[in-house]
């Protein structure tokens, strides 16, 4: 259960860094709220898992999360670029979680 908590605390961090996005084009009520309530629910759900996962395994898998699903909704929603040095290191990032996961 914790893990499924972990994983969520990682999208909802995501829905943070799009609202941080949204902010910098127009700082509305709207979207300090997705900022903000993306956030808070993150560090919410990251402190229940913190439970039973370590520190440094929960903190490494929230920010990869974050910063795999920052990357993935930047190229698509964001017209960021998609080179395949990008997709490499996103694949990097993706490999280095897991092994926290099963080698920690």
């Amino acid at each position: 259960m914790d893990w499924l908590l972990l994983i969520g605390a990682g999208l909802l961090e995501v829905i943070g860094v799009i609202g941080i996005q949204r902010v910098a084009h127009k700082n509305n009520w709207t979207n300090n709220l997705i900022l903000i309530a993306g956030f808070i629910l993150s560090f919410m759900l990251l402190s229940n898992a913190m439970a039973t996962i370590p520190l440094a395994t929960a903190y490494a898998v929230w920010t990869g999360i974050g910063t795999v699903g920052a990357a993935i909704v930047g190229m698509f929603f964001f017209h960021e670029s998609k080179s395949w040095l990008r997709l490499l290191c996103i694949l990097g990032i993706i490999v280095s979680v897991v092994g926290l996961k099963y080698f920690g």
